[in-house]
């Protein structure tokens, strides 16, 4: 997949990946990362990861992820992985891969590190929520 469209409506997968990104933002999750390995797989295009503090969020984080790519952008998850055990929840939409961590089993994976040859996107092209542009005015 590229950045370009694919003739199925879906935003790009930098897009997704952006919004991936400023959900887990919304719900209060932490260390959030976009890597983009375009030039180091052809198995995906970003990972998004971002750390939770306890099962709960991390439910709740990957819940509103999964509602927002298939309720309202159409993109169907393919899998996911460790939802019950919650120390790492992944959500596999294909081009878009989210790992949502415990900071523990976060630094003990280190997929910043393995996947080092990819690119951080910075989060300030990850768009603001409607509150955040008011309290900007």
């Amino acid at each position: 997949m590229t950045d370009i469209q694919q003739g199925n409506n879906l935003p790009s997968s930098l897009e997704r990946a952006r919004l991936a990104a400023r959900t887990i933002i919304d719900n209060k999750g932490e260390d959030v990362k976009i890597l983009d390995l375009r030039g180091v797989t052809q198995a995906f295009d970003f990972f998004v990861i971002g750390s939770g503090t306890s099962r709960r969020q991390l439910h709740s984080i990957s819940d509103e992820i999964d509602d927002l790519f298939e309720k309202h952008l159409g993109d169907a998850r393919r899998s996911v992985a460790g939802y019950q055990e919650s120390r790492w929840v992944v959500l596999d939409y294909g081009d878009v891969v989210v790992h949502l961590f415990e900071p523990e089993t976060r630094e003990f994976y280190a997929l910043e590190d393995l996947w080092g040859k990819g690119e951080e996107v910075p989060l300030e092209d990850v768009p603001a929520t409607q509150d955040e542009k008011k309290s900007e005015v």
